[in-house]
């Protein structure tokens, strides 16, 4: 029997598989209608691949509590793409479902919301993105549902149900209603 081995000449311009954790919340207009909306074009993106899709979650809002509670997933997918061009890709999503952005009321109401969580163990820190999301780890209404579709999620801080057990879960509350999740071509 002969070892198996790869070298870099061999891999060509292959480039590495993350896993990424995105978390998407909608408060405005057809939450359920534009949460579905916002997987279909996330499965459509060249390079990515949706493995699951949390089931949704009622919980309230943050921060600018005048406002309707918002509906919350969570999105686990394979990708090569780079966090930036993930980061566009997200903010594109958003403008399609109309997302204003008011800097008056950063945490105000919104179509939609996608922030990304985790990029395998990619790490960053930019004006523009930061990796892992520096709140993540604090936010039941991300690691509640993450915990639906990866029982064993890690952050930085520490495994995701450890994590969970020491935030209020009070105000999230899971719905009947799921997303449908997108065959995916390969």
């Amino acid at each position: 029997m002969t070892a198996f081995s790869i070298d870099s000449d061999t891999l060509g311009d292959l480039l590495p598989l993350n896993q990424v954790v995105l978390g998407l919340g909608s408060n405005m207009g057809e939450r359920v209608e534009i949460l579905q909306g916002a997987v279909d074009l996330l499965a459509e993106t060249p390079n990515f691949i949706v493995v699951d899709v949390s089931p949704i979650y009622l919980t309230a809002p943050i921060g600018d509590p005048d406002q309707p509670d918002f509906y919350n997933l969570v999105v686990l997918a394979d990708s090569t793409l780079e966090p930036f061009v993930l980061l566009q890709r997200c903010q594109a999503i958003e403008q399609a479902f109309d997302r204003r952005r008011d800097p008056a009321r950063p945490k105000g109401p919104r179509t939609l919301d996608i922030d990304i969580v985790a990029v395998g163990s990619r790490s960053c820190d930019t004006e523009a993105l930061v990796l892992p999301h520096p709140r993540a780890h604090e936010r039941a209404f991300v690691l509640v549902p993450w915990l639906d579709v990866e029982p064993n999620a890690q952050l930085p801080q520490g495994r995701v149900a450890d994590l969970v057990k020491g935030l209020d879960v009070g105000g999230v509350r899971r719905l009947d209603t799921t997303i449908v999740k997108p065959g995916n071509a390969l």
